[in-house]
């Protein structure tokens, strides 16, 4: 009836004004996508997200420690700010799911309230597995306490400052407690968040690989076959300097700096870059060798503690340190006084300082 009407008698319809649509899509396999989506006319923009940084997940702690049965020392700035550095790596559901993971380690000791031992647990089991209860010979208990120390050992003394006893690592678990693939374990990483590493960063984790295998050579005469992951990681950091980041005698790059581009297998290929991956393996460990001579005080009483105690956490391993070290000068001060008073030279203390 409308379209017979005359044209000025005609009910018009309002025009509408087209609307702005933003269309947005999100996805975690970016890589699988069809290319016809990214053509130009489409999806134009492509933001990616990263993990979270230190101070997001300090937000984030914050936000999810509101919402969970917790201890008043998690409260402390210091003790988040030492889990945002602990959890580097973690995205925001990572994080989540850790302090429940903490809740649970609480319930089964019987608390209602997560605390700093619950949370490293938990760490522990995300990143390793659950704990797997075995009965070491003893020979063997001794070894993997023994291979555990040295590397703990040598990651507190690598990049220290002698005047202060305080490491570079933050070592956060030592155990020889079985999980998953590992019959013991040292939980360490950088004191601060960094993103790049120095030539002298990248030798000091080769020489905490080697710190286990040297132990054991020291106190068993013979390496067992616990280094095995050690050495594989050791080759692995060392083939990097070499073939791709010139720390090895030679600028030549033999990456293609492309995703499963088997550099280790390049650089063993090639003689000269073989033979300078080899130098600074066998470097290191002569290095690890002096210097766990020099500070035996130091790896015995980490020994003995973890035989003693099974696992260290945080501070607890420091304390033992600390303590070794203390027990060490007071050594040699009172030889010095006992060689003064007989008119002798002093001799060093087998421990060192």
């Amino acid at each position: 009836m409308n379209v017979l009407l005359p044209e000025y008698l005609r009910i018009h319809k309002p025009r509408t004004v087209p609307a702005n649509v933003l269309v947005l899509a999100a996805t975690n396999r970016a890589a699988d996508l069809d290319p016809a989506l990214l053509r130009p006319g489409r999806f134009d923009r492509t933001i990616q997200f990263d993990l979270p940084g230190r101070d997001e997940r300090r937000a984030l702690i914050d936000y999810f420690l509101e919402r969970k049965a917790h201890v008043p020392e998690l409260d402390a700035a210091r003790a988040r700010d030492d889990l945002a550095a602990v959890t580097a790596g973690y995205s925001p559901v990572m994080i989540e799911h850790l302090f429940d993971e903490a809740l649970v380690w609480a319930l089964r000791r019987g608390a209602n309230a997560l605390d700093q031992r619950d949370l490293q647990q938990a760490k522990l089991t995300e990143e390793l597995g659950l704990q797997h209860p075995i009965t070491y010979t003893p020979e063997e208990r001794f070894a993997v306490a023994t291979h555990e120390a040295g590397h703990a050992t040598i990651a507190f003394l690598c990049g220290r400052d002698e005047a202060y006893p305080s490491p570079l690592r933050r070592l956060e678990v030592l155990s020889i407690v079985k999980r998953r693939g590992s019959l013991g374990v040292l939980g360490h990483n950088d004191d601060e968040e960094r993103f790049t590493k120095t030539k002298s960063e990248l030798l000091s984790l080769i020489r905490i690989a080697f710190g286990g295998m040297v132990a054991e050579e020291m106190a068993l005469g013979e390496s067992t076959t616990g280094p095995l992951a050690d050495l594989t990681e050791a080759t692995k950091i060392a083939a990097t300097m070499v073939g791709a980041l010139g720390m090895g005698g030679s600028l030549l790059s033999l990456s293609n700096g492309m995703p499963g581009d088997d550099l280790v297998k390049k650089v063993l290929d090639d003689d000269r870059s073989r033979e300078a991956t080899e130098a600074i393996l066998d470097e290191a460990k002569a290095n690890v060798t002096q210097m766990l001579q020099r500070h035996r005080a130091i790896h015995s009483a980490l020994r003995d503690a973890l035989l003693e105690r099974e696992e260290l956490v945080g501070d607890e391993i420091l304390d033992v340190i600390r303590a070794a070290i203390l027990r060490d000068r007071l050594a040699e001060i009172d030889l010095r006084e006992r060689s003064s008073q007989e008119g002798q030279a002093p001799q060093a203390p087998l421990g060192g300082g």
